[in-house]
């Protein structure tokens, strides 16, 4: 039937699915082949392209198709490289909209003719390109430079992050050459802030040719205000003076700003800053040290529409902060990971005082909030609404399993579960059974009675009394890692999620063949699975468990001690998508059997081998 439908409508329907599944559905007819890719078109998917002579002709194959977003990755400035780039010019160029080349070495002419061959780019990526502008000429010529704004008229968002020999010359001709940016990366660049007159120093006015100042940056930003919605300065030793000199500059109504890690700013200049840019949706603080609870108020008083706050790292906010967040109306995503001092009463109390009705988070990050407590989670899990997908609790060590049952009841629709390192956690809590009593049962284990009680007890008293986290049917990643009191009987029954890509048991010490094959079974759609330190695992579970994970990318199987090459084989053939592999310390494994195994599939990028074959770990100077 499915091949009687117009292709618009089966492009339409795929459209829905993940890329994972979108892939899948390619390979079942030569229409739903060609649908799929209109699928992956119309959703902008970026195609990872390493450069090499091997992917010339699957570049000529995309730009049959029409592919609009690309990355480049392995950019040097070889022959292979050059001719890379002219084949995406040519082949890809004329409808290509947004390129990635982060972290590449392209020589400055090659650079030049590929965006000369890309008439239509609105997004480009030069972060970490740093060959580009060690020179400081890049696009010196007048000639060069206009052809270039011609190519970059239509560009919007350009991204220069972590571009260390960054200066005004370069920044200036490289700018002028797309008018009509509306965000800017500028994160981790070396900025150089001068003291004014009033301090006694002379500020040059000229652009330097070797330096990358604030005053050019400001003078850039009072020329774009009324373009420039999006501005990222994480890790640039931002000044609040210039924060404040940023946030008054007239006609700028930035939309987000990305301040990570600019550790000298002060809540005062946040206060300034949220007077002055009322429109903010997205504002990153994080790792910014010196913010106090005042800061937290300062951003629920001016900014009404925010929508995603990161507070990660601001280790002197309080709960008293927390009570600003009520002010939050429109507050979609909330990051206090690592908030040392926010113990989630406060919290609680502010999201359900949002006009009397759950706030539209859809994700909320509490990892390493060491005090967080049972009793905090349970006023907090209630108000936190349907409408949240992403929860981080990971490290989160005082949690309980009456913490997971509470999610298991409320938040059932959740995508994202991160639990790591609970290690309160235990089997009767994942299964959704009453404690069980600490009375010694003669001739058996607790993990036994436990599997009892789960296969279906007789005593009514054994039924479970609570749900389980079979509830959460939507999950596609969840973290378990170091959940040391975790065992098969429960992993291999509550483990039972067809949409979940993103699974981690590492560090649990209970974990056997037998679990992981359940979990095998369970969980068929896996795309990255963490095992690492699980002792009990070996070649026979793998033999039985491998075939039911075709998917699999990313696997990581670090200190497994039982598992031998006879493993490696049983991957190589079962897992042909395998692009990542972590064996490092795993005794049984040998350096021979890794390369056979990189041999068997080079598709994969990178195969993490340290001591494998039993190697000493003796450190020798």
């Amino acid at each position: 039937m499915a091949e009687l439908l117009p292709p618009e409508m089966l492009t339409y329907i795929l459209s829905f699915l993940p890329l994972s599944d979108q892939k899948e559905a390619s390979l079942v007819s030569r229409a739903w082949y060609r649908a799929a890719q209109n699928a992956l078109r119309e959703t902008n998917v970026r195609y990872k392209i390493p450069v090499s002579s091997a992917s010339l002709p699957g570049i000529k194959s995309l730009g049959l198709r029409g592919i609009s977003c690309i990355g480049l990755t392995n950019l040097d400035g070889s022959p292979a490289s050059h001719q890379v780039l002219q084949s995406v010019a040519y082949h890809l160029g004329p409808h290509l909209q947004s390129l990635c080349l982060g972290g590449g070495s392209p020589t400055e002419a090659s650079f030049v003719a590929l965006i000369l061959g890309c008439p239509a780019l609105r997004s480009l990526d030069l972060s970490g390109c740093n060959s580009l502008f060690v020179s400081g000429m890049l696009l010196a010529q007048p000639e060069t430079a206009q052809r270039v704004q011609q190519a970059l008229s239509g560009l919007r968002e350009l991204n220069l992050a972590g571009l260390q020999n960054l200066a005004d010359l370069s920044f200036n001709r490289l700018s002028s050459c797309a008018p009509y940016l509306e965000r800017l990366s500028l994160a981790y660049c070396h900025l150089t802030f001068e003291l004014g007159p009033a301090q006694g120093s002379r500020v040059p006015q000229e652009s330097s040719p070797s330096q990358f100042s604030f005053r050019n940056l400001l003078r850039f930003v009072k020329e774009r205000a009324s373009r420039l919605h999006a501005l990222d300065l994480s890790g640039t030793g931002l000044l609040p003076e210039a924060l404040q000199a940023l946030g008054q500059v007239a006609g700028l109504q930035l939309q987000e700003l990305s301040l990570h890690s600019c550790r000298d700013l002060s809540t005062e200049a946040v206060a300034a800053l949220c007077h002055q840019q009322p429109g903010l949706t997205f504002l990153d603080l994080s790792g910014c040290s010196e913010l106090t609870d005042g800061a937290l108020l300062a951003v629920s008083r001016g900014l009404q529409h925010l929508q995603h706050l990161n507070l990660r790292k601001l280790q002197r906010l309080t709960d008293a902060g927390c009570t600003a967040l009520g002010g939050l109306w429109e507050l979609q995503s909330l990051d206090m990971a690592e908030c040392c001092l926010v113990s989630g009463r406060e919290l609680a109390l502010a999201l359900g005082s949002v006009r009397g009705t759950p706030p539209p988070l859809t994700s909320l990050s509490l990892a390493y909030c060491s005090s967080l407590k049972d009793a905090s989670v349970f006023s907090l899990i209630p108000v936190l609404g349907p409408s949240l997908r992403v929860l981080d609790l990971s490290s989160c060590v005082a949690l309980t399993n009456r913490t997971l049952q509470a999610i298991c009841t409320y938040l059932t629709q959740l995508s994202v579960l991160r639990l790591a390192w609970c290690k309160e956690l235990q089997d009767w809590g994942l299964l959704g059974l009453g404690e069980p009593s600490e009375e010694p049962v003669q001739g058996s284990q607790p993990h036994q009675k436990l599997e009892h009680q789960a296969s279906g007890p007789k005593d009514p008293s054994s039924q479970p009394q609570g749900p389980s986290l079979l509830m959460l049917q939507a999950l596609q990643e969840l973290d378990l890692t170091a959940c040391s009191k975790l065992t098969d009987t429960s992993l291999a029954k509550v483990l039972q999620f067809p949409q979940l890509r993103q699974l981690s048991l590492s560090l649990l010490p209970a974990l056997t063949n037998k679990g992981l094959v359940a979990v095998a079974k369970g969980c068929p759609s896996l795309e990255r699975l963490a095992l690492s330190h699980c002792s009990l695992l070996s070649d026979e579970g793998w033999a039985q468990a491998a075939r039911c994970w075709p998917r699999l990318q990313y696997l990581n199987l670090s200190s497994c001690s039982q598992l031998t090459e006879q493993t490696l084989d049983t991957i190589g053939q079962a897992c042909k998508q395998i692009q990542m592999l972590d064996v490092a310390m795993c005794s049984g494994i040998s350096m021979a059997a890794v390369r056979r195994f990189q041999a068997q599939l080079p598709q994969v990028t990178c195969i993490q081998s340290r001591f494998v074959g039993g190697a000493d770990l003796t450190l020798t100077l």
